[in-house]
């Protein structure tokens, strides 16, 4: 089993930034890829972002490409995503997730999953 708990998430103005941590705990974190998606309210949940065991792929969707960034520190157990020039479209619950499978972007191949953090972009 593998443990994840998210923080960081809260209420922050439209072009603003935040940081979302992910802690793991459990079987060995360098074993997983590790993703985070969301969820808005009505809407499926959606994939954001994905790194590699290593840390050495990351995968974004298009959305946020080039304004979000995973990163994840191994000796830490932990992974992050910094959020920078949020807007109000990317208000959701934000959950951390690990895969096995290194490339993973698929919700069904992630099989451990975090309670969410709430992140609110206002306008």
């Amino acid at each position: 089993q593998v443990q994840l708990v998210e923080s960081g998430g809260g209420l922050v103005q439209a072009g603003g930034s935040l940081r979302l941590s992910c802690a793991a705990s459990g079987r060995t974190f360098s074993n997983y890829a590790m993703g985070w998606f969301r969820q808005a309210p009505g809407k499926e949940r959606e994939f954001v972002a994905r790194i590699s065991r290593s840390g050495g792929t990351t995968y974004y969707r298009g959305s946020v490409k080039g304004r979000f960034t995973i990163s994840r520190d191994n000796a830490k157990n932990t992974v992050y995503l910094q959020m920078n020039s949020l807007k109000p479209e990317d208000t959701a619950v934000y959950y951390c997730a690990a895969s096995s499978r290194d490339l993973a972007v698929l919700r069904s191949e992630y099989h451990y999953w975090g309670q969410g953090t709430q992140v609110t972009v206002s306008s």
